[in-house]
């Protein structure tokens, strides 16, 4: 697979995961920015949701960089997931 064509499946994981752990699904948004070999991805939540996104002590935003890090060494790209 491609970078392109595996990036999409990266970004849609994380919108699954982050709408089925906030109250306002709507307002989930995942956003990806490629800069050079890397895929950014960003991920917005409504303003109250953020801390259910990272987690107490940050360990779902730890748990769920992980999951995507290893999505992307399998494609052999490389990641980074950042909640604003």
């Amino acid at each position: 697979m491609t970078e392109a064509s595996s990036a999409p499946g990266k970004r849609e994981f994380v919108e699954h995961v982050a709408k089925q752990l906030v109250d306002a699904p709507d307002a989930v948004v995942v956003t990806e920015e490629l800069d050079g070999d890397f895929t950014k991805l960003h991920l917005q939540v409504a303003e109250g949701d953020v801390g259910k996104v990272i987690g107490r002590g940050g360990r779902l935003a730890k748990a769920l960089r992980a999951l995507v890090k290893v999505m992307a060494t399998r494609d052999g790209s490389k990641v980074n997931l950042e909640i604003d």
